[in-house]
């Protein structure tokens, strides 16, 4: 026998998705124990972005049965959190990704949390139809949930795992149900108008001969980037037509991750070729991310890194925001936000301009709820971003946001067009100004979690018990800072100033040569993750500082992740 959930639970998950049953019992005749218990045996918890999961059979999979459990448990959190929760309701959205072989799709699963709200008699605000992620807020702040909402949510879902009725099932009970609303054309129309106030130069934008050409990878962008161009007086962007339709098998693509970089870009690129267009955008599949190429003046294509765009990004913002606001005394109140592994190039700008800057944990959710904190102190964020090409202009929403950046990277590149600039070389002119900032991310692949515990235990007692690495590379390391356990050697008490999260594992480095480097685990995939980069002070050449940053890299990785001994798979794509 795999495990005793196989034997009773599986009751109502059978009898309602014969397809889930059907990957069961394939991995039951096969033999696949290991699977089995993987499956069976372990639940869902909350990640850098709520709870992710792959589609499938198994209680640590998203299917029918895990996602009507799931909002029972939120459901039950939210009646015993807001006393006027049956009359505020929930909205509820989805995108286009899904899995034929278990039936399950994005949509199927937003009715059927729908219904499980409705057999509660709590009104849904469902959109009737797929929409980018920033449509839908999270907390009652917009925010995504965090401590301890998370924990609380995960506990009531495991207090009723039986789903309460048979209504629950019925997808179709937002077709009849009086609660269930529709609030799309106010919610696109509100979101639209508000886009407004991150346009600038709307009469620059109409007469811009620049061309551009824009992928959805297969997801929910297409329609909404166009009217984001439109409202900021642009012609639609050209469409990549194999990929702006849903295709929840992302059919074009080896991996449906624009973050990839060129080698995901392959069908957009050769496009603006025959186009003629000088930039390249692709949002991911539910339209929170952005990347971003530009043709480049000899022959190829840049490229631009998460952290590259960020440079341009929140040059751009404070840009306009200084137009509009020529009081130096204003800065006081201005903020701009990035999560720890990303570029330390947002703290070179707040260094000699005046304005504020902080660091979050990893995560979106961080920024969005540290967004809504300084709001209620009269601050503003006027930018905030984490390397993972994640962006977000303005305020609009306290998450990353690919729609709204696309446009104001539209603009943006319009208006360096009209001064004789391309982004890249203004990106050059930013590092002029405020220090060179070269960074490198990527990761290793590890799908066995004892190795990953292992690897970081090794680690924090790497010349001895409860002590870190002194070089790495041959250079010396000057400082450590472990938000696993809330050890940091630079401050005088050795404790973190950001927040201890003992869920996933985070080191970072400080190196005499001016070096940060950051090993963590991903919070949504089985991965290693490794970020460095190289901060060099304003006026400081930037010749050697690849070179110097490459050899910690490797350093950081062969070092102290040992890939060959413990089996990492390196990044391939």
């Amino acid at each position: 026998m795999v495990c005793s959930l196989y034997c009773w639970t599986c009751s109502w998950w059978i009898l309602q998705n014969p397809q889930t049953r059907a990957q069961v019992d394939s991995l039951v005749a096969a033999g696949r124990h290991d699977e089995l218990r993987s499956r069976l045996c372990s639940r869902m918890s909350f990640g850098t972005a709520g709870l992710r999961a792959p589609m499938g059979a198994g209680f640590n999979r998203i299917n029918d049965l895990t996602v009507i459990q799931s909002t029972q448990g939120l459901c039950s959190y939210l009646f015993r959190y807001f006393t006027d929760f049956s009359s505020r309701g929930v909205v509820i959205g989805f995108d286009t990704r899904g899995q034929e072989e278990s039936g399950c799709s994005s949509e199927r699963l937003a009715k059927l949390s729908a219904a499980v709200m409705l057999s509660r008699d709590v009104p849904v605000h469902l959109l009737s139809t797929f929409v980018p992620t920033p449509y839908v807020v999270y907390w009652c702040n917009g925010a995504q949930i965090a401590s301890p909402h998370d924990k609380e949510i995960l506990r009531c879902i495991e207090e009723q795992l039986e789903p309460w009725s048979a209504s629950c099932w019925d997808e179709e009970l937002v077709q009849r149900c009086s609660l269930r609303t529709d609030p799309l054309s106010h919610i696109n129309s509100c979101y639209m108008d508000e886009l407004t106030s991150l346009c600038f130069h709307r009469e620059l934008n109409r007469r811009c001969p620049l061309k551009f050409v824009h992928s959805s990878f297969h997801g929910v962008g297409h329609v909404f980037v166009q009217q984001a161009f439109q409202n900021f007086g642009f012609p639609p962007p050209i469409p990549v037509p194999e990929q702006k339709d849903p295709d929840p098998n992302f059919s074009t693509v080896r991996c449906p991750n624009p973050e990839e970089g060129e080698s995901v870009l392959e069908l957009s690129l050769l496009l603006a070729q025959r186009e003629d267009a000088g930039i390249v955008m692709a949002t991911d599949p539910d339209a929170d991310r952005l990347a971003v190429a530009e043709k480049s003046e000899g022959c190829g294509w840049k490229v631009f890194s998460g952290n590259e765009l960020a440079a341009l990004l929140g040059w751009w913002m404070f840009f306009n925001w200084k137009e509009a606001h020529p009081d130096p005394a204003d800065t006081r109140s201005v903020y701009m936000l990035a999560t720890t592994v990303s570029s330390k190039i947002l703290q070179a700008f707040a260094r000699i301009e005046g304005f504020n800057f902080e660091e979050t944990l990893p995560g979106f959710k961080w920024i969005g709820n540290r967004m809504h904190e300084l709001a209620k102190t009269g601050n503003s964020v006027i930018f905030a971003f984490e390397e993972s090409i994640g962006f977000l202009c303005g305020s609009m929403v306290p998450e990353k946001d690919g729609v709204s950046s696309a446009a104001v990277v539209a603009e943006m590149a319009a208006y360096l067009h009209s001064k004789n600039l391309s982004l890249n070389q203004q990106l050059h002119n930013i590092y002029q100004t405020y220090g060179f900032h070269i960074s490198k991310t990527s990761y290793v692949v590890c799908k066995d979690p004892p190795t990953i515990q292992r690897i970081f235990t090794r680690i924090r007692n790497f010349d001895g018990e409860g002590s870190y690495p002194k070089t790495c590379g041959g250079i010396r390391i000057v400082h450590v800072r472990d938000v696993t356990t809330g050890y940091d050697s630079s401050q005088p008490d050795l404790r973190s100033v950001l927040p201890v999260s003992r869920s996933s594992q985070m080191i970072t480095f400080t190196l005499q040569n001016g070096v940060v480097a950051t090993l963590r685990t991903s919070g949504t995939e089985p991965k290693i993750k490794y970020y460095t980069e190289f901060c060099a002070a304003p006026g400081e050449r930037s010749e050697g500082l690849e070179a110097e940053l490459q050899k910690v890299t490797f350093a950081l990785v062969d070092e102290f992740l040992e890939p060959e001994r413990n089996n990492l798979i390196r990044r391939s794509v």
